[in-house]
Parts: structure tokens; C-alpha cells; sequence
């Protein structure tokens, strides 16, 4: 037996092997169940037979391994296993819907449908990202096994993205960030957003991933010791009291604890929130609620808690069934701790989110705060004209994590997003309510439209049939659903000024005795320099067209004609179309060089210089603009608009000087700006821009604009920077000038 034969003998040995561990794995396990798996592993299998990841591994691995997430971390059923060793098969193989349907009946059918991407055919004016996301998404209301198996889909995906090229990468991940992690997130699959996060982090930012992964490891014995003493009265009070129960220790992640540095503006060692204890009690639905309460008094005659820092997400869960009782309580030690408290249930919710407690109830009719969430992700498709990146938008903004809670005046509960306003509340209830809202009482006291709410107030809508919606009140609102009610209400408005432009126009040209055609009108349309047909109805009720100016126009037996002079039509927005120029597989931009003849240039809102991973971005009438990776607008242009993001590097010859920032934060000592001057203009002989200091309550902060080479020669002067006395962190610093163009 040659080689390749002992190779391939040993691969169906190994996928045999992952196939039993799936089986293992699968919590509704009959003989009848067991049958239909394996008859979804057998098609599978001989589907993707010739097929091999780029790891070079058989294909065959990633739908095991997606269906044992399925079962094991999600805890789904045989039908969503079976979906999902059929998920790529429809997509990626012979294997057709029909077939899915005659082998395994019309529910799997509808899922793999769900799960099967749109081909991806050339367009320049939708991102396939998108319109697949949508496709997803509107599948939600009808199965919510369809969002869950992709969810596993893309895990895997993530576990596994380093075999693939760097671009792709960052593209994946970036679409995860924007998208897939903050929806698991809404599900209430906490661990599955955690580690989404972790992962898009470890491939975007790779350096300061291990960096916060190798303090977190170098800590591990000083944190298990801390804790230990901590959780060791409360342990001891609870089996006094006879609590049956659990207390875990579960550590920050790692991309938690970037945001925390970012956000706070501090270095690892000043993240003291390393960690939280979690208690679960295993107790009577009934007892939870008096038991968990019961547990937060035994845990404060310890340790004093900080009254501001309590959550009560059991008498009001939150919008995804998340169900838990937060303190942050102080330790003798003189550090915060957070300590969770829910009961068995609880947890499993918080650990496998809706799939725990929605799947498949009984009751279909139960409303749920899930199903008004499934309500108002409907009411984003309600316009036929909503383009797929409008959904994603909308989406986006819809995927809260945070909640406040309001009350009508008859006392019924209503979640809004924080920031929500009045309007927000107003179409929440109804939407011609929303329509005709004036302004409100709040807590019996007057106030207006854009009137933010907070948690626990009172809101009484005052109504006049006079009022209409405006274009100001998108500004007034942050929910997707009022968003788009008022963008309908809008729109509907829009048409019926048309039509009454359309009628006025009429009755003019019949008065000038011009005949009503298309010659004529497209015309009137260039004379009056409007867009379109519909702008120029639209504004004539506006008062913003003369029609006393057709006398001016040569009017021979009812047609116009006009004198040839120079119109000013308006610019096709289009007009730099670099699109068809490029192909995105194989070209990549050096800059430094001509590219195809396409203006490009470096964005101002992360200034690359050398030695910066790049990408090139397709704008609109801008030509391309080079972004850092690491941009803060580089998310939103990867995961939305992927199909304008090209490949381009540096040219390695040239040295030339490019704009960079630095900040620097420390202890304001004296002369410490002149050092810093001194570095920069003798130490280094680089050229500086604008400096400016800030100094408060004995702190300083300091912005230095700076010309450098290359990321080399910006790391040798911050480091020089970072050996002066008092200099506490020297980072880049990204300035945020150049607004992104995304239309």
C-alpha cells in the first residue's frame, strides 16, 4: 500500500472519528434521529468528496464541525444538525434544494435555503455582503435556526481563519465585528460574542492581542490567589444556609479589555476589572427570584457594595431573556469585584441565549420582548425600496446592548435604546401616534420632541392631527423602527407633492398651450437644472421652480425648443467610475507608482506611512484612498463594502516624509515640553508640524504632529519620547479629519 493510499485510509479513520464525537454530542439522540444524521453525513461526505479547505485538510471537516457547535455549544436539535452538515452542500456542490426536500423533507429545505448565499454577480451599486446578511436576516422571524446555524457557521470559520491570505482575513474579520458578533450578542449567545470578539481581534490586531494574552497568563496565579480568599466566606455562609450551588471565576476577555483601555485611555496594569465571580444556585423557578436577593444580602454582610454599580436584570430581563442579579461589591483588598448572581436557568439562558427558552415554544403566540424584536427587524423590510446596505445599517443600530425601560401612563413597561427620545417611545407605541407627536409629558412635566428619555420615567405622547414629520426628526430618533416609519411616512408625503406639482404643471403648459410630452418635459428638466422629472414636480409646490420662465422658452405649435448655450446639468455622481479598471483578485496598488491611471492618495483620517499594512478604497469621486488596517474606518469599509477594497503596499525604494501623530500622557514635570522639542528637532532631525500641550491636576497630555519615514522611524521617536522622565504612555494617534464617503 503506497502512501497516498495510508493517507487517505487515515482521513476516513479521522473523519469517522469527528462524526462519532458529533454523535456523542447530540443531546435528542434516538435511533430514528441517529438514522437521519447519519444519512446527512453519508450526502455530505460524498458531496464534498474532491473538496479540501485552504489548510489543506478535507472539506468534509468544517460541516462536522459546525453541526457539533450546533448540538454541543448551541444545544439545537437533529434538524438543525442535519442543516448544518448540509449547509455549504447546495451552494458549493451538485446537490440542489429539490434534493435537500425528496431526501430530508421541506423544514431542512427552507433552513439550507436560508443559510445558501446569492451569487455573486458584478455590481457596483450592492455589496453581496450585504444582500446575503439580508437574506439571513428576513429568514429570522420564520426560523431562528437559521441565524443560529450561521452563527456556528462563521465561529468555525473564525476558529479557523488563519490559514487563509492576509486580505481575506481582515475582511472576514471585519465583517464578524460589524455584524456577526454583535447579533450573537443580541441572541443572547454570550460566549459565542466573546469569542467572535477575541478572534477578529487576534487577526486584526494581532500585536497587542498576544501582548494583553501573555499579561492575562503572567497574572493567572496572583488573580486565582485573590480570588480564592475572596469567594471563601461566601462559600462558607452558603452551605451553612443550604444552598445547592456553583461559584465560578470568569475572566475578562481580551477584547474586552482593549475597550477598557481604550475607553478609559489606560495601560493593562490600571484595568482592575479583571475578572467577576459568579454564583449559580440550582432552585425552583419559583425560589429564584427570592433566593438570588437572599444571596446578594450574604455576599454585602461581607464585602461593601457600590450602590450605583447594582443591576437587576431579573425583575426586568433584558431584550434577549438575559436574566441576572450584578453587584460590584469592595474587597479587603481595596479592588472592585463584580459578583453575578442567577440561578441554573438563568445560566443556561445567559450561556445558549434564545435557543435555550424560545426555540420551538409551544406557545406561538406568547409575546416575547425577542418577538417584538423579530417586529420591528420586519418593519425594517417594509419599503420596497430599502437597499440591502440600508438594511444593514438599520440593522446595525438595532443589535442594542443596552436598554432602558419607560412606562405609558396606564403603567405598561416599554425597552427603548438608550438614548431613545420621545419620538422613539411615540412610534414604539404606534406609528400614527408617532406621526402627529407634538411633544410629551415626562414625569407630569413638559417637554420636547428630542427630549431623551432615562430609565424609569413616565411618558404621556401630546398629539395634534395637524403635525407631519420632517426631515429633522431623523436626527431626533435612534431606533431602526422609528427610523424607518418616519422615512415611509416621508416618502408617502413626498409622492403626494409630486402628484400635486404634477397637476400644477399640467395646468400651466394647457394654459401656454404646450403640448404635455416627453420631449417637452425632459427639457423643462434641463432648463430648470433639476435631476429629474420628479424633482422638478416636487419643487414646484415648493415655490422653488418659476414657471412664469416658460415664456421664455421658443414655444413652435405646442413644442419647446431652447438656444444652445452652456447648461449647467448637474455631475453624474458616477463620473469617476474605476470600477471596470480594476481587477480586484490580482491587482495591487503601490504607492508610490502609477495605478492605471486612478488618482489616489493617503486617507487623512489614520495617516499611513510606510511600513503600515494598507488597503486601497474605491470612493465615489475621490479616485482611491489608502487606509491604515487598523483605521477606524476600516471595519465599516471591510465587512459593508468589501467589493471596493483593494490590495496595495508600499514602494520599498523611495524615502519620503509622511504625517503621523503621536500622544503622549504623563506627569506634568517642569521642562518637559523642551525635552520633548529637543528630541524631536536634534535627536532625530525630523520635522514637526503643530505640538500642543494640556496640562490638569498635575497630568499632561500632549499632541505632536510629526513627518517621519516609515512605521520604523515613528517607533524609534516614540521611544525616545517614552525614556523621558514623567512620560507615563506614548501612543499614535489617529486625528479623524477625513469623513468617510460611503455612497
Amino acid at each position: 500500500m503506497d502512501k497516498l493510499e495510508v493517507d487517505v485510509e487515515k482521513e476516513r479513520k479521522e473523519i469517522l472519528n469527528a462524526f462519532r464525537g458529533l454523535l456523542r454530542a447530540v443531546k435528542d439522540r434516538t435511533r430514528e434521529n441517529t438514522k437521519r444524521i447519519r444519512k446527512a453525513f453519508d450526502v455530505a461526505v460524498e458531496a464534498h468528496k474532491d473538496m479540501r479547505r485552504k489548510s489543506g485538510e478535507p472539506y468534509i471537516y468544517h460541516p462536522i464541525s459546525v453541526a457539533r457547535i450546533v448540538a454541543e455549544e448551541i444545544g439545537l436539535g437533529t434538524t438543525s444538525v442535519v442543516c448544518a452538515l448540509l449547509h455549504d452542500t447546495v451552494e458549493d456542490t451538485h446537490i440542489t434544494l429539490d434534493d435537500i426536500e425528496d431526501l430530508f423533507g421541506k423544514e431542512p429545505r427552507r433552513i439550507i435555503d436560508g443559510l445558501t448565499k446569492i451569487p455573486e454577480v458584478f455590481d457596483e451599486n450592492a455589496s453581496i455582503q450585504a444582500e446575503n446578511f439580508r437574506k439571513m436576516i428576513l429568514t429570522i422571524s420564520d426560523d431562528i435556526r437559521v441565524v443560529l446555524i450561521k452563527l456556528a457557521d462563521r465561529l468555525h470559520n473564525m476558529r479557523t481563519l488563519g490559514s487563509m491570505q492576509a486580505d481575506k482575513r481582515l475582511k472576514i474579520a471585519s465583517e464578524t465585528k460589524f455584524l456577526y458578533a454583535p447579533l450573537a450578542h443580541r441572541l443572547g449567545l454570550y460566549s459565542f460574542k466573546t469569542e467572535l470578539e477575541d478572534l477578529c481581534l487576534k487577526h486584526t490586531e494581532t500585536e497587542i492581542y498576544q501582548q494583553i494574552e501573555n499579561n492575562l497568563k503572567s497574572t493567572q496565579e496572583v488573580r486565582n490567589r485573590f480570588i480564592r480568599r475572596f469567594v471563601q466566606p461566601i462559600r462558607e455562609a452558603l452551605m451553612h444556609e443550604g444552598y445547592i450551588f456553583d461559584i465560578k471565576a470568569r475572566t475578562k476577555s481580551v477584547s474586552s479589555i482593549w475597550r477598557k483601555m481604550q475607553s478609559k485611555g489606560v495601560p493593562f496594569e490600571e484595568v482592575f476589572d479583571l475578572f467577576a465571580i459568579r454564583i449559580i444556585v440550582d432552585t425552583p423557578i419559583e425560589l429564584e427570584k427570592p433566593d438570588c436577593w437572599r444571596i446578594y444580602s450574604i455576599v454585602t454582610d461581607f464585602y461593601q457594595p457600590n450602590p450605583d454599580r447594582l443591576r437587576d436584570w431579573i425583575s426586568t430581563p433584558r431584550a434577549n431573556g438575559y436574566e441576572s442579579l450584578h453587584t460590584t461589591v469592595m474587597s479587603p483588598q481595596g479592588k472592585w469585584v463584580e459578583v453575578q448572581i442567577r440561578s441554573k436557568r438563568m445560566d443556561e439562558i445567559a450561556e445558549k441565549g434564545l435557543a435555550a427558552h424560545y426555540k420551538y415554544k409551544e406557545d406561538k403566540s406568547e409575546d416575547t420582548k425577542f418577538d417584538r424584536w423579530l417586529a420591528e427587524i420586519r418593519d425594517l423590510m417594509e419599503s420596497p425600496d430599502f437597499s440591502a446596505l440600508d438594511f444593514v445599517n438599520e440593522f446595525k443600530m438595532n443589535l442594542f446592548t443596552e436598554e432602558i425601560y419607560v412606562f405609558t401612563p396606564k403603567g405598561d413597561l416599554r425597552v427603548l435604546p438608550v438614548n431613545a427620545t420621545i419620538l422613539d417611545f411615540a412610534y414604539d407605541i404606534h406609528t400614527h401616534l408617532g406621526n402627529t407627536c407634538i411633544g410629551a409629558k415626562v414625569n407630569n412635566k413638559l417637554v420636547p420632541l428630542s427630549h431623551q428619555l432615562h430609565n424609569g420615567d413616565q411618558v404621556e405622547i401630546i398629539v395634534s392631527e395637524k403635525q407631519k414629520p420632517s426631515d429633522d426628526w431623523l436626527k431626533f430618533v435612534v431606533s431602526a423602527r422609528a427610523k424607518q416609519k418616519i422615512k415611509n411616512t416621508l416618502q408617502d408625503i413626498k409622492k403626494q407633492v409630486i402628484e400635486d406639482g404634477k397637476e400644477i404643471l399640467e395646468r400651466k403648459l394647457k394654459q401656454l398651450n404646450i403640448k404635455n410630452n416627453h420631449e417637452n418635459l425632459t427639457l423643462l428638466v434641463k432648463f430648470y437644472e433639476v435631476l429629474n422629472l420628479n424633482e422638478l414636480y416636487f419643487r414646484i409646490p415648493k415655490g422653488k421652480i418659476d414657471l412664469s420662465k416658460l415664456r421664455e422658452l421658443e414655444n413652435k405649435n405646442g413644442n419647446l425648443s431652447i438656444e444652445k448655450k452652456s447648461q449647467k446639468i448637474p455631475k453624474d455622481k458616477h463620473e469617476l467610475d474605476v470600477y471596470p479598471k480594476i481587477n480586484k483578485k490580482d491587482d495591487v496598488l503601490i504607492i508610490g507608482e502609477d495605478f492605471k491611471n486612478i488618482h489616489y492618495r493617503l486617507a487623512k483620517c489614520c495617516n499611513p506611512i510606510p511600513g503600515d499594512t494598507v488597503f486601497g478604497f474605491i470612493t465615489i469621486n475621490e479616485g482611491i484612498k489608502i487606509h491604515r488596517n487598523n483605521c477606524p474606518n476600516a471595519e465599516h469599509m471591510m465587512s459593508k463594502m468589501a467589493y471596493r477594497c483593494i490590495k496595495a503596499k508600499w514602494k520599498q525604494s523611495e524615502l519620503i516624509a509622511h504625517l503621523a501623530s503621536i500622544r503622549l500622557v504623563g506627569i506634568d514635570n517642569v521642562g518637559i515640553v523642551n525635552k520633548v522639542t529637543e528630541i524631536i528637532s536634534n535627536q532625530h532631525n525630523v520635522n514637526m508640524k503643530s505640538i500642543f500641550f494640556e496640562a490638569v491636576d498635575g497630568l499632561f497630555e500632549g499632541k505632536i504632529k510629526v513627518l517621519v519615514y516609515d512605521k520604523e522611524h515613528l517607533q524609534q521617536l516614540s521611544q525616545q519620547f517614552e525614556m523621558i522622565e514623567g512620560v507615563k504612555r506614548v501612543e499614535r494617534w489617529d486625528t479623524q479629519e477625513d469623513e468617510l464617503v460611503v455612497d
